[in-house]
């Protein structure tokens, strides 16, 4: 059969059932039927090809979406290890060494035996330093899992310590010790109520106040010459560690105006090696004794040898003076000697006697503690004792004598007459001069900054 009749048969079946077919010239319905025969299949075609780049597309996005779900399901995993592993408490148990306490009292607390304490002690290189405990340290313990000691840490200070661990059925050790970054610095204060609380005003530490202290301490009675309107000066270092300050370190210069007169120090190294505090002249700052030898408060009795005794109602010689200071207060040995007694009686309650020398004695009564036996060697300003109010006391002081070839003098005087203090040698001074210019300039500075800020805050003129 032709072509053209098989493809009009062809089309007529596949339009059936339209009637409006047959009204159609048999000429037009035969062209008309291919175009829109083609038409259907061009349309047919491009839905298909639409419905399938739609399914490649969800595929893509399926691929590429999936990735980054996983990643966040892993985020959130390793912040949720990291929040467990930051919450897991310290492994090391620590405690801080106080009074009374010793080795086998904190191991004991830490839950180890006498054995471990052995062990540590005896098998390790530094095991004697830790028997050397003083109030402050901390000791620090690690144990394994089935509670057997592993390590021990003695920390005596921010910059040393010792670690100690476990290695078979011994301990070894390591010592550590941190240099902290020294920086100078520079400050001013003006007395108006006492020595301390103006260093505190100034930002120093309590030692630095009492370095201070000791340096003034053979020229200076802190407990009775400051006045208010007096001033004090200091280039010091401060101690940093990891970029954190943890201190204040040596006094460099310093200069305390009492009164009118000026008290200037500086510190120099001479040429035996020895270190200490020189005023602008190269005189030795350090004296045979103390004026004062305690941590400063405040004086309840002068020298007086005709004095009504407050507890035993009579005039006894009160042969010294009495320096009223909180229970505990630290007392320090006014000058270098030896220890001849270390007791008790009913009168003095726990007293001590030190010998300095041929010609002087100072005696120190009503303790609260001692710190030294009998044949002990004191150097100066080294703590001997606290203050209390043992004996014949009515309250907290410490009662302080000095005897000069076995005849009592009044301590704040007798310094007068004592021998003069060292001085540098002659060809050390230009040496001397040298080391200490940039110090004093930066000294005078300080004072030429406080008189103009009295000056304008008051109209007055400081020291």
């Amino acid at each position: 059969m032709p072509a053209g009749p098989i493809f009009d048969l062809l089309i007529s079946r596949s339009i059936r059932g339209f009637s409006a077919v047959s009204a159609i010239p048999s000429s037009l319905r035969r062209w008309h039927l291919i175009l829109l025969f083609f038409g259907m299949t061009l349309i047919s075609f491009a839905t298909w090809m639409t419905l399938n780049e739609e399914i490649a597309n969800t595929s893509h996005l399926e691929i590429t979406e999936a990735p980054n779900e996983i990643e966040k399901i892993e985020k959130t995993t390793l912040n949720e290890i990291d929040s467990s592993v930051a919450e897991k408490p310290d492994p090391w148990r620590t405690f801080k060494v106080r009074d009374g306490d010793n080795l086998s009292i904190i191991f004991a607390k830490a839950g180890f035996s006498d054995r471990d304490l052995y062990e540590v002690v005896k098998t390790s290189a530094d095991g004697k330093k830790l028997s050397k405990l003083y109030p402050n340290h901390t000791l620090s313990f690690l144990s394994d899992v089935n509670g057997d000691l592993i390590g021990v840490k003695h920390r005596r200070s921010l910059l040393e310590s010792t670690n100690y661990w476990r290695a078979g059925d011994s301990f070894k050790s390591k010592e550590i010790i941190l240099t902290p970054q020294k920086k100078i610095t520079w400050t001013s204060a003006r007395i108006e109520s006492s020595l301390f609380l103006a260093g505190q005003s100034a930002g120093l530490t309590h030692n630095s106040i009492m370095e201070l202290a000791n340096i003034f301490g053979g020229v200076i009675d802190f407990f009775l010459d400051p006045r208010k309107g007096d001033t004090i000066h200091l280039v010091y270092e401060q101690l940093f560690l990891n970029e954190e300050k943890i201190d204040d370190g040596d006094i460099i210069a310093a200069a305390f105006y009492n009164r009118g007169k000026e008290y200037t120090a500086f510190k120099y190294t001479n040429s035996a090696g020895d270190v200490g505090y020189y005023n602008a002249k190269g005189v030795s700052m350090r004296k045979a004794f103390l004026l004062a030898p305690l941590d400063f408060t405040r004086i309840s009795s002068n020298f007086n040898p005709r004095r009504l005794h407050p507890i035993y109602k009579t005039t006894r010689p009160h042969r010294g003076t009495d320096y009223a200071a909180p229970r505990g207060t630290p007392v320090f040995a006014s000058g270098d000697g030896r220890v001849i007694e270390s007791s008790y009686t009913k009168a003095n309650g726990k007293y001590i006697v030190i010998r300095h020398g041929e010609q002087y004695v100072t005696k120190y009564l009503h303790l609260n503690r001692r710190k030294v036996r009998r044949g002990q060697k004191v150097k100066q300003s080294q703590v001997i004792g606290t203050v209390g109010s043992t004996g014949a006391a009515t309250g907290p002081h410490l009662h302080y004598e000095f005897l000069m070839n076995g005849v009592h003098r009044n301590p704040r005087t007798i310094h007068k007459k004592l021998p003069k203090a060292k001085s540098l040698p002659r060809q050390e001074i230009q040496d001397f001069q040298r080391g200490i210019f940039s110090a004093k300039r930066q000294l005078l500075t300080l004072k030429e900054e406080l008189l103009l800020i009295a000056k304008n805050e008051t109209g007055t003129v400081a020291h």
